[in-house]
């Protein structure tokens, strides 16, 4: 019997919505009591079916075991300035009582052999449906803008080349990515004086952080 996706993917966009809703909430929140706000911004989308069909049949996951087999159908990302903020961010979401963490991967201490950073969790969240609650996987990866800029280059890279980069092309991202941390720890290194340019910015210029950054890709999550 042919699956009806629309149906099955449904929990899983409820999924991605209902968190973009907190993870932005804990933004206000964190803003509206004047602290340092940890979270830049939050994108999220649901995994396109023929991207499932092609991950099900490279891992050889049955069609019948997506829910359990396969963790990032639904796929949020978050954003942030600083590397110490990615893991105020997991340690906050480990505090939460409305998800729980079944997987984490550092991937900042233990970068893999690309040079990719980011920190990734999974998930398990419920949500409402007409049988009741169910228990959606879902993937949060957790990176700076650094991190995010070379891991969207690698991975437009590794779709033209289907993973099999030029021995060139993988030293130039090796060492992008390097420069890319390099950069990431130099910033954390004068945070104190960029936090009070920005909180000076800020008030300056009367905007808020929802206006400062904003995504150009909304609904993109590898």
């Amino acid at each position: 019997m042919e699956r009806n996706w629309d149906l099955f993917l449904a929990p899983y966009e409820q999924t991605v919505s209902e968190l973009k809703v907190k993870l932005r909430g804990i933004r206000k929140q964190f803003r509206e009591t004047n602290q340092h706000v940890p979270i830049e911004f939050v994108t999220g989308r649901v995994k396109p079916i023929d991207s499932i069909l092609a991950k099900s049949k490279l891992r050889k996951i049955p069609l019948e075991r997506l829910d359990e087999e396969m963790s990032d159908i639904a796929g949020l990302r978050i954003m942030c300035q600083f590397v110490d903020d990615i893991y105020h961010v997991v340690q906050l979401l480990r505090n939460r009582k409305d998800m729980k963490i079944v997987i984490e991967r550092d991937y900042i201490e233990n970068k893999k052999a690309s040079g990719y950073r980011s920190y990734h969790l999974v998930v398990e969240y419920p949500v409402q449906v007409l049988e009741g609650e169910k228990m959606i996987l879902a993937e949060i990866q957790i990176r700076t803008l650094s991190m995010n800029f070379w891991a969207t280059i690698e991975h437009s890279l590794n779709y033209k080349y289907q993973g099999d980069f030029p021995v060139e092309i993988s030293e130039r991202l090796r060492r992008a990515a390097e420069a890319a941390y390099q950069l990431d720890e130099e910033m954390s290194n004068i945070r104190v004086e960029i936090q009070e340019a920005q909180r000076l910015f800020s008030h300056g210029k009367g905007t808020s952080d929802d206006t400062n950054y904003q995504s150009p890709s909304e609904n993109e999550v590898n």
